[in-house]
């Protein structure tokens, strides 16, 4: 066993848990945040999204013991004073989202290319850094739109017609 802390979402958080434990198991089970999704325990389908000391990582292909000491948001952890973010406001006004399974590791995978490209984020950039975030009801243009808008309430740019 090993003995954690982290904070996540803005609470510190003390836990043992046994070594293999992953981090996205240790949020689901033992936060009981489960907003994070385990789609494909590969890394593959982005569905485990969380940020980790503001970068966002694939929570399902990292030991909750490598957590230690950071900073973990997940989906849950965005809305601040009961107010949606701006991107999870964006997956709701624009229909971003389909079944919702995807949707939170979506919109923690959007944050992050939002938080490092800010004004200069263009459809071109988002769909490049989507790869690694499937959607298997959509053909993606609506979640494209949506990043888009929240990027460009964000920045307080106006963002191109559609």
């Amino acid at each position: 066993m090993a003995g954690i802390s982290m904070r996540v979402n803005g609470r510190e958080v003390d836990a043992d848990v046994e070594d293999r434990t992953l981090l996205v198991d240790f949020l689901r089970n033992n936060l009981v945040l489960t907003g994070t999704h385990v789609g494909c325990d590969t890394s593959q389908c982005g569905a485990c999204v969380v940020h980790l000391d503001g970068k966002a990582v694939k929570s399902c292909t990292m030991l909750a013991a490598q957590a230690a000491g950071s900073d973990i948001t997940t989906v849950e952890g965005l809305m601040s004073d009961g107010e949606l973010h701006p991107v999870q406001r964006a997956f709701r006004e624009h229909h971003g989202l389909q079944c919702g399974f995807c949707t939170p590791g979506m919109i923690m995978a959007a944050t992050d290319m939002i938080a490092r490209h800010g004004a200069a984020l263009d459809e071109a950039t988002v769909r490049t850094e989507l790869e690694g975030n499937i959607c298997r009801c959509t053909g993606y243009h609506n979640i494209v739109r949506s990043i888009l808008a929240a990027a460009a309430e964000m920045n307080g740019t106006q963002q191109a017609a559609e």
